[in-house]
C-alpha cells in the first residue's frame, strides 16, 4: 500500500478518542482527525514524531489525518486501524499470505452471523468460504510481545463467538493479527487487559478458528505485509 505526500509533524497530546493536536513543521498547530479507538498505548506520546495525509474533501472539518507514529523507541506504527483491511486483502491478492491461497474471489464488509457482524473478507471458492475477521496490533510490550485488544473489547469477543459459529457450519474461520508495529515479533491475546477475550481467544482455537499473525514492513512511502509471526495461546 503506497502513502502519498504525508505531512510531516510532532504530536502535541491525542484527546477525545478522534482528535490529535499537532505542530506542523512550519510551526502551524493544528488539530486532526486520530482514526483509532483504542487505547493506543505506547503509540500516542507527546512529542512523537507523526504522519498526516491530506484531504481535499470541504465538507470535512479536519483536513488531516494521522496516519503513522515513530515511538519512543524509534519503532515505526501505523495507527490507522482500518487500513489493516486493506492491507491484508492486497497481501492476499499479492501471494504474500500463503495460508490463504487458492481461493477465486474476495468480498469485503459481508453480513453474516447470529450476532449481526460484518466480516472484514470472506474468500469464496465453489462451495468453499473462508470467513477473516481482522484485527490491527500496535501495542508492544517488554519483549517485544505484541497484544491485543490494548482495551476492554467485548465487540473483539463477539467477533471470536462468530467466527467459532462459521467453524460449527463447517466453514472456514481465520482471526487475522494485522501487526502494525515494526517492534513487535510474537503475538498474544492481551489476559492482562480483558481476561475474558483471552478465554474467548482460546476457545475459538479449540473450536478450529485458525489465528494467523503477519508484521508490516512501515515507512512514510509504503506499508505492506511481509513475514508471518508467531502466535501465543495466552499472555506470558
Amino acid at each position: 500500500m503506497e502513502l502519498f505526500s504525508l505531512v510531516k509533524a510532532r504530536l502535541i497530546k491525542r484527546y477525545k478518542r478522534f482528535l490529535a493536536d499537532v505542530i506542523l513543521e512550519s510551526g502551524e498547530q493544528v488539530t486532526v482527525h486520530c482514526p483509532n479507538t483504542g487505547a493506543m498505548t505506547g503509540c500516542a506520546e507527546p512529542g512523537s514524531k507523526v504522519w498526516l495525509s491530506t484531504s481535499d474533501n470541504p465538507k470535512r472539518k479536519y483536513s488531516n489525518t494521522w496516519e503513522l507514529v515513530q515511538t519512543p523507541e524509534n519503532y515505526m506504527a501505523c495507527i490507522h486501524s482500518a487500513k489493516a483491511n486493506d492491507l491484508v486483502k492486497e497481501a492476499i491478492e499479492a501471494g504474500v499470505i500463503k495460508e490463504l491461497q487458492g481461493y477465486d474471489s474476495i468480498r469485503t464488509e459481508v453480513k453474516y452471523g447470529k450476532e449481526k457482524s460484518r466480516i472484514d473478507l470472506l474468500l469464496e471458492r465453489d462451495a468453499q468460504q473462508c470467513y477473516i475477521e481482522v484485527k490491527s496490533v500496535t501495542l508492544l510490550l517488554d519483549g517485544s510481545l505484541g497484544v491485543f485488544p490494548d482495551a476492554v473489547s467485548d465487540r473483539g469477543r463477539k467477533h471470536l463467538r462468530e467466527l467459532i459459529e462459521m467453524v460449527q457450519q463447517g466453514h472456514r474461520a481465520v482471526l487475522f493479527f494485522c501487526v502494525q508495529h515494526t517492534g513487535i515479533k510474537r503475538v498474544a491475546p492481551a489476559d492482562a487487559i480483558d481476561q475474558k477475550y483471552g478465554d474467548t481467544f482460546r476457545e475459538a482455537i479449540a473450536a478450529g478458528v485458525e489465528v494467523l499473525a503477519y508484521q508490516a514492513d512501515i515507512s512514510p512511502d509504503l506499508i505492506c505485509l511481509h513475514r508471518p509471526l508467531p502466535i501465543l495461546p495466552r499472555q506470558p
